[in-house]
C-alpha cells in the first residue's frame, strides 16, 4: 500500500498538491522573521497552511482559498521578480519557480475539483 493511499488520497496529484501548499506555508512562516515580518508573507503562509488542511479534509471552500492564493501569490511573485531580478539572481529564480508551481497546482486542482473535493 502506498503512502498516499494511507493518507486517504485517491491520487498522487492530490497528495502532492496538499504537500505543496503545506510546505510553502511552512517555508513562508519560517522566512517571516528573516524578512522583517512583512504582513503579506504571514497572511500568505497561514492561508497556504489552511488551504492544505482544506484539501486534506476535502472541503469545498478550499477551492476558493486556493483561487485567492493564486492571485495573491501571482501578484507577490511578479512584483518581487520585477524588483529583484537585476540584483539577486537566486531570489529571482526561486520566485519564478514558486510562481510556476503555484500556477500548475492551482490549475491541477481546478481541473480535478469534482474528484478531489468530493
Amino acid at each position: 500500500m502506498s503512502f498516499a493511499s494511507k493518507l486517504r488520497f485517491e491520487s498522487l496529484g492530490a497528495f502532492v498538491s496538499t504537500a505543496f501548499y503545506a510546505i510553502t506555508g511552512i517555508i513562508l512562516l519560517i522566512m517571516l522573521p528573516l524578512s522583517g515580518f512583512p504582513p503579506h508573507v504571514a497572511i500568505t503562509g497561514i492561508a497556504s497552511i489552511i488551504a492544505a488542511a482544506g484539501l486534506f479534509l476535502k472541503m469545498k471552500w478550499s477551492m476558493w482559498l486556493i483561487a485567492a492564493l493564486f492571485f495573491a501569490v501571482s501578484v507577490f511573485t511578479i512584483y518581487t521578480l520585477y524588483y529583484v531580478m537585476a540584483t539577486n539572481a537566486m531570489a529571482a529564480i526561486l520566485m519564478a519557480i514558486y510562481a510556476v508551481l503555484t500556477w500548475a497546482f492551482t490549475f491541477f486542482i481546478a481541473s480535478n475539483r469534482n474528484t478531489l473535493l468530493n
